[in-house]
Order: C-alpha cells, then sequence, then structure tokens
C-alpha cells in the first residue's frame, strides 16, 4: 500500500465507516506490536504506556501528537513510519495535580530521536512551561537516530536548549528505564532530579565498544554507565532503585514534596504540633565528645513529620545529607555534615552536591535547615588538585544568594571555613540556633595549641602536661557554647530537645520573609 493510498476513503463513506477506521487505529497504536512488546518485557522492562499507568493517577493521562510520523527517508525508513515515531507524549495528574511527560517507546526503532519524535518532547516542554506544570520524562532509547543525521542532533539541541529555559521555573525530572547513550545523556544531566533503574538502565556518552576503540579499555555496558555508577560514583543520578514500580512510586513521592512552579508555594499539609514538640531522643543521639561519630540522619528523623524525609544522592558524597521532608507540614529542605562518613568534612562531591540542592530549594522557594557538625575541609593534594577551592566556593556561592528562609542549627563542632559555609551567620543565615554541645572555632582546641605554642612546647620539661593546660585554658576561653553568642554570631543556644519546636516556631516566623537580589543578568558562579 502506498502513502496516498493508506488514507484513500472507501466507498460510500459514511460516519460508521470513519469511526471504525479511527477505532481500529486508535487501537493499534496503543496495543503495540506484542512481538516486541514482547521483548521489551523479556528485557525486564515495561512498554511506555504501562510506565505512564504506574507513574499517573488512573485515567488521567491525556495523549497528544498519538498519531505523529516521521516523515525523513533512508534505510529502514521508507517502508516503516510506526504511529508515536517511539514517543509517548502528554499530560496526567499526579496526586491531582497536573505534570507533563514524555515516555521513550523502545519498541519503535528502539526510541531513537528523530525530527519527529524531538519534535515530539519540545511540544510538551513547552506546554509545561506555558502552564506552570513539572515535567517528567522517561528515557528508554539507543540515542540519536543515525538516518535522520543532523535533524536527530538538532532535535536534542531543542531539548537541552528548553530545560535551560525551564531551569528554576519548573521542577524537571528524568527518569532512566533502559538505555540512555550519547547526546541523550544530557537531558537527565540538565534535569533537577534523576532517577535510575538497577540492571536494565544503562546511561554514557561513548559505549564500551568506542571506549576501547580508543584507549584499549574493555569495560561492560555496568561498569561503564550502570546505575551503582551514576548513583555512587558519577553523582549523575539523584535517585536508584531495584525495579521499575518503586522507581516510579518514589517519583511520586518526590513531586508530592515540589511545588508546580516557581511562582506557587509547595504543598503544604496541616500542622503537626511540632511548635510544641519534646524530642528527648535528641539529647542522646549526639555524643558530646567532637570526634565520635553519630548517624545525621538520626537527627533529620527526629526533626521532620512522622520521620519521613526523601534522601537524595544517598550513595554518592554521603558525608553530606540532603533531604526533603516536612516540618510541621512545611515542605522543608535540609543539608547536614554525616559524622559517620569521612567524619562529616567537606570535600569536591560533597560541597557540589549540597551546592545544587542549596540552589533547587532557593529556585523553588523551599526553606533551608542546616544541620552543622564539620571538621573542616579535607585536606590533602588529591582534593587541593581537585579544586576543593572552586568547588567549597560553589557552596558558598548557592548559600550567599539564598533568599529563602534559612536556619541553621549547629549540632555539635563547626572549625574553620567550613563553619563559614555551612550557612553561617555571616553569610546571611536568618537565625543561628546551637546546642550546649557546639564548638565554634578556626580550629579544634589541641591543632589550635600545637600552632600556637609550638616553640614553648618544644622547649617544655613536660610537653605533655603543657600541652593539656593550654588546651583546657583555650577551650576556656574559646570553644565554650556561649562565645558565638555572646558575640551576636548565634541568636540562641538551646536544648537539644526543643529543637524541633524551636526550628518550627523559627520556620514559621520568616515564612513571609521578603527578600530582593540585586538588579543584574546573572551572577557568575565559580566554575
Amino acid at each position: 500500500m502506498t502513502r496516498a493510498d493508506e488514507y484513500a476513503p472507501e466507498h460510500p463513506l459514511s460516519m460508521r465507516l470513519l469511526r471504525e477506521r479511527h477505532a481500529a487505529l486508535r487501537t493499534r497504536t496503543t496495543t503495540g506490536n506484542e512481538d516486541t512488546n514482547g521483548r521489551q518485557r523479556a528485557l525486564g522492562k515495561r512498554t511506555a504506556r504501562e510506565r505512564l499507568e504506574l507513574l499517573l493517577d488512573d485515567g488521567s493521562f491525556l495523549e497528544i501528537d498519538r498519531y505523529r510520523r516521521h516523515q525523513a527517508a533512508g534505510p529502514k525508513l521508507d517502508d516503516q513510519r510506526p504511529h508515536t515515531d517511539g514517543v509517548v507524549v502528554g499530560s496526567g495528574l499526579l496526586d491531582g495535580r497536573q505534570v507533563f511527560v514524555y515516555a521513550q517507546d523502545f519498541t519503535i526503532f528502539g526510541g531513537s530521536l528523530g525530527a519527529a519524535h524531538a519534535a515530539k518532547i519540545h511540544k510538551v516542554m513547552d506546554l509545561a512551561l506555558a502552564t506552570g506544570s513539572p515535567i517528567i520524562g522517561l528515557n528508554d532509547s539507543g540515542g540519536a537516530r543515525i538516518q535522520e543525521g543532523v535533524m536527530s542532533l538538532d532535535g536534542y539541541g531543542g531539548i537541552f536548549r528548553r530545560h535551560v529555559e525551564a531551569s528554576g521555573v519548573i521542577p524537571q525530572i528524568s527518569v532512566v528505564l533502559g538505555p540512555c547513550a550519547g547526546g541523550a545523556a544530557y537531558s537527565p544531566a540538565l534535569a533537577d532530579f534523576t532517577f535510575i533503574v538497577r540492571d536494565t538502565s544503562k546511561m554514557y556518552l561513548t559505549g564500551p565498544d568506542v571506549v576501547e576503540a580508543v584507549s584499549g579499555e574493555r569495560v561492560s555496558h555496568e561498569e561503564l554507565g550502570g546505575a551503582d555508577v551514576h548513583g555512587g560514583v558519577s553523582g549523575v543520578a539523584t535517585f536508584v532503585y531495584d525495579d521499575e514500580v518503586t522507581c516510579l512510586e518514589e517519583v511520586r513521592q518526590l513531586v508530592s514534596l515540589l511545588p508546580s512552579n516557581n511562582l506557587e508555594s509547595p504543598p503544604a499539609k496541616a500542622a503537626r504540633g511540632a511548635v510544641g514538640d519534646v524530642r528527648p531522643r535528641l539529647a542522646e543521639i549526639v555524643p558530646v565528645a567532637p570526634n565520635q561519630p553519630y548517624d545525621m540522619r538520626l537527627v533529620v528523623a527526629e526533626l521532620v513529620d512522622d520521620g519521613e524525609f526523601l534522601e537524595l544522592h544517598e550513595g554518592w558524597a554521603a558525608n553530606v545529607v540532603c533531604a526533603l521532608a516536612r516540618i510541621d507540614g512545611q515542605v522543608t529542605g535540609l543539608v547536614g555534615n554525616q559524622p559517620i562518613v569521612l567524619a562529616g568534612v567537606l570535600d569536591v562531591p560533597a560541597a557540589q552536591k549540597a551546592a545544587r540542592f542549596v540552589r533547587f530549594c532557593d529556585a523553588f522557594g523551599i526553606p533551608l535547615v542546616t544541620l552543622v557538625d564539620v571538621p573542616g575541609f579535607l585536606p590533602g593534594t588529591e582534593q587541593e588538585r581537585a579544586g576543593i577551592i572552586r568547588h567549597g566556593a560553589k557552596l558558598l556561592y548557592a548559600y550567599c544568594e539564598a533568599t529563602v528562609p534559612r536556619v541553621q542549627v549547629i549540632v555539635r563542632k563547626a572549625y574553620g571555613g567550613a563553619y563559614i559555609v555551612m550557612d553561617s551567620r555571616s553569610i546571611g543565615t536568618d537565625l543561628s540556633l546551637a546546642w550546649p554541645t557546639n564548638e565554634i572555632a578556626v580550629m579544634g582546641a589541641e591543632g589550635a595549641v600545637n600552632v600556637l605554642f609550638r616553640k614553648e612546647l618544644a622547649a617544655a620539661a613536660d610537653p605533655a602536661g603543657l600541652r593539656a593546660e593550654l588546651i583546657a585554658d583555650y577551650v576556656a576561653r574559646f570553644v565554650h557554647p556561649y562565645y558565638a553568642a555572646e558575640r551576636g554570631l548565634v541568636d540562641d543556644v538551646i536544648d537539644p530537645v526543643h529543637t524541633r519546636a524551636v526550628v518550627a516556631r523559627s520556620l514559621s516566623m520568616l515564612r513571609e520573609k521578603r527578600k530582593q537580589r540585586p538588579r543584574r543578568k546573572h551572577g557568575n558562579m565559580p566554575q
């Protein structure tokens, strides 16, 4: 059948016949090919439409561009013009709130991106931005459609430009549910949040064959771009899950914590009585000794409603915790040093992770609570050569430009430049609270004494005794918990058991905070 014959009318025309033909075509585009669907399921993957059913509220999906087909010519294209062109796009509801979605269909051209495929994604991204709705992309694609050449590359460019235009305006979520190779990998990299599934999902710019041809290195798809690589090493993936069902459920959970756009407030729930809450466990979790480890996530769980929080990048840069949760019904972003990993020091990955999270929260009006227990920046030639100065400055920059309500809680130690960049009073936090265990200093007492009294200790008859005496004096004069409060750099020293209540009252007090940034096109963030 030629293209001209495909839609040739049958005589005599009737509404019944037209409706029957329309229904049959619609059914074919919805059900797809059973053979290719079976191969998709055999790989442990669901079809694009099955994924949308899991993601969206029942019956809420409104598909657009169902009948779109490529208009290209080339090998294996001339005689294959399937409807949808390998991507299902449209809008639906997620807990009653509108989102726009696209789901690449690996059963059609391997989900490869050509001009028509890209145009459909462009359309839903434009609609999402125009209506102020989140955009969610389900990625399952072999990459650019080779036969369409530069038109495929142009299509990717249009997607990337729209990601940048939407950045900070609407939440952008990428979900990698299969291959995501070549230029396609930049879409998850540009999104605010990236989800990935173990075993079935791979993401890289150049595949194992190219790597071996160029460098001689033999590497598997999983070793090169598997979920655990991006969740624990590269930091590209925000969340990693074992299966598609759990992954898509967690996408729904994330969206429930986000505003639809930067002009709306985050979705609130009823107050939970946090302003009068007492949490005795907070007085037990944190050891008084500054070098004893504990899990900062236990502190977070005591501060937030029902002990529930969504941790970002759990497997990457674990020496800092970034999480979204609710405190007294209000969505809040929490950043905290993690003493059980590298003693909670700040290093290059931790600074990158926290800086991007702070900027996201600021862009979408989410208040920030920073829990400080930091011994400093990680020392060493490796960190210095990796640019710890540049990357630490990113975190400093992110906090300094943030205009959302900001509350700092100094849980224990806060030494040196790391104290400054963890949202200290000096860089603009609205309220600085501290526990009686706090130690704010340029460095720990022992290190300070070793530097200040090096000559005296070297000449002393009893260096150990003198050192102990000098340390005790230094602590008494400079490291006691009220030193900073006496100078206005800490607004209150609080009983740990009252932290949830005080933080809740502080956030309530700051809710109507308004701060205008200086007039400028944009700042120049450290590279």
